[in-house]
């Protein structure tokens, strides 16, 4: 007799699975959360907007997840799911409401799943929003035993009139810079090429243990300079580096100068490029230390670095706004 679990998919695992994520994603929800876990869908309260606009975004960890499988650890790739998520939504000035997550993989492992579930939610509570749901799929002969896929989705809100796009950035204004905790999230393909040894020592660690730390997620911090401060443009640092994102939010005719000696370049960039990588190939992949940007006036530019490193950040200037048809120039 054939049933669904001689085919590979053990619906008893996934009920475990469910008992014990449950009460993690619980301890996120806030009072605008309407429905528990088990619902067909989730149900959330906007509250007071008056013209509220919904931002919303969607991405995963990529490569990065073969470290995971390699040191058997797993409790921090949710965290660089949330965080690849709620720090582009954050990018247009966004209140992150709540977030739902996707985990894929061949066979189901309770354990496993919550560990990664558990990174979601500490995820989550690090940008106060609700982990109000997901999806767990169990693909015997897709994906190999033993390995797992994430996704997440983030929805914000902010309103209309507040909302920052960077088409208010003007000549003179100044590019802040906030450090990266490391490699983030983006470039893993690249890296995994370079470093073909995930036990050799690195910093009195395994390489791939250093590799494996989180991305930095920015909301508190930044949330707290929008409501202070004009902020005038942002761009989280992801796949492609400053020389892909920052131009996003960069009108026509401007550019972004930034200066690269005003960098500080972490170690592990310096380390990756001794492998045989060109300069320009490295700015173009990685984050370099810098993890997301603010644009703001030239005289705010000392008090948000200010009011940032009170919240724990290390900001610092590294560029300009100028006219220019390129819309960005590594000097």
């Amino acid at each position: 007799m054939l049933t669904y679990k001689n085919s590979g998919v053990d619906k008893e695992e996934g009920y475990k699975s469910v008992d014990m994520i449950k009460q993690m994603a619980v301890n996120t929800y806030s009072k605008k959360v309407l429905n528990e876990l088990g619902s067909f869908g989730a149900m959330y309260k906007l509250g007071r907007y008056k013209n509220p606009v919904l931002v919303s975004g969607t991405d995963g960890v990529g490569t990065k997840l073969k470290l995971a499988f390699h040191l058997k650890k797993y409790d921090t790739i949710g965290i660089d799911c949330v965080a690849m998520c709620v720090n582009d939504i954050l990018c247009h000035g966004a209140e992150p409401m709540f977030f739902l997550d996707y985990l894929a993989c061949g066979k189901l492992d309770a354990g496993v799943s919550s560990e990664i579930v558990k990174g979601v939610a500490e995820g989550c509570l690090s940008s106060g929003m609700s982990l109000v749901g997901g999806e767990t799929a169990e693909m015997p002969g897709f994906y190999n035993e033993g390995e797992y896929d994430i996704a997440g989705f983030a929805v914000g809100v902010v309103e209309k009139k507040k909302v920052i796009n960077g088409e208010k950035i003007k000549e003179g204004d100044i590019i802040i810079g906030l450090e990266s905790s490391g490699v983030h999230s983006n470039g893993f393909s690249l890296v995994r090429k370079l470093v073909t040894d995930l036990d050799e020592e690195y910093n009195g660690q395994k390489i791939s243990e250093y590799l494996l730390t989180p991305t930095k997620i920015y909301v508190k911090p930044v949330s707290k300079i929008i409501k202070k401060f004009k902020v005038k443009g942002m761009a989280h640092i992801t796949g492609g580096g400053l020389i892909e994102n920052v131009p996003r939010v960069i009108p026509d005719g401007l550019s972004a100068v930034i200066y690269k000696d005003k960098i500080k370049v972490p170690e592990i960039f310096t380390y990756l490029q001794s492998k045989g990588v060109p300069e320009e190939e490295m700015w173009g992949t990685f984050n370099m230390g810098i993890g997301f940007i603010i644009v703001v006036k030239e005289k705010d530019k000392d008090k948000v670095m200010k009011k940032l490193s009170k919240y724990g950040e290390n900001a610092y200037e590294i560029g300009r706004i100028e006219k220019g048809d390129n819309k960005i120039c590594l000097k």
